[in-house]
C-alpha cells in the first residue's frame, strides 16, 4: 500500500509520460529515448553532459512539479525532456524542497547505469538557495546528502540552472 500523498511522487518512471520542450510526446520509455539520444548525439560527435532537476508551482490547491532531463552538448547548446505531473497533498516549502530533489534522484537513479555505459557526466540539481535568508534553504543540508549519499555530482543555486531555469520555465 502506498502512503497518502505519495502515488504521484513514486511511479514507475519507464511509463511516465515524458515530452520534448516543443510539445512533442516521447513514443519510448525514457531509458530507450535516452539511450537513443546519446547514441545519435555522440555519433555526430558530440560531448554530452546531462543535468536533472525537478521544480514545483503551488497552484491554489494544487502543487506541480516538473523533472527535466537537460542534455548539454559541450559548446554546441542543448535541449531537454519533460515530466509534469500534480498534486493535491500539502507540503512544507521544505517538504516540498525534498520531494523535488526526490524526483530528480528517482529518474537519475533509473537513468544512471545508462549513462556510465556511455560515460556520460551527469548531475542532479536542486531548486534550493545556498543562502540562509531564504526559506528554501532549510533542506539544503538534508538535500545535498541525499544526493552525494546516492552517488551522484550535486548542484544548488545559482548554478543548479536545470531546476531553478528549465525545469523553473514549465510550472511557471
Amino acid at each position: 500500500m502506498v502512503p497518502q500523498g505519495f502515488s504521484v511522487i513514486w511511479k514507475n518512471p519507464f511509463f511516465m509520460r515524458w515530452r520534448k520542450f516543443n510539445g512533442e510526446s516521447l513514443d519510448l520509455p525514457i531509458i530507450e529515448a535516452v539511450e537513443h539520444v546519446i547514441k545519435r548525439e555522440t555519433a555526430a560527435g558530440f560531448h554530452l553532459k546531462v543535468c536533472i532537476g525537478t521544480d514545483s508551482q503551488v497552484k491554489g490547491s494544487e502543487t506541480e512539479f516538473a523533472t527535466v532531463i537537460v542534455f548539454l552538448r559541450e559548446g554546441h547548446g542543448g535541449f531537454m525532456f519533460i515530466h509534469n505531473d500534480k498534486t493535491r497533498q500539502q507540503y512544507s516549502i521544505k517538504e516540498r524542497m525534498l520531494v523535488e530533489v526526490a524526483k530528480s534522484i528517482e529518474i537519475a537513479y533509473e537513468l544512471c547505469d545508462l549513462f556510465t555505459l556511455y560515460d556520460v557526466d551527469m548531475e542532479v540539481h536542486a531548486d534550493i538557495n545556498t543562502n540562509p535568508n531564504f526559506k528554501s534553504n532549510d533542506a539544503l543540508k538534508e538535500a545535498m546528502g541525499y544526493i552525494l549519499g546516492m552517488g551522484f555530482a550535486f548542484k544548488a543555486k545559482p548554478e543548479a540552472f536545470a531546476s531553478s531555469s528549465c525545469a523553473n520555465k514549465i510550472v511557471n
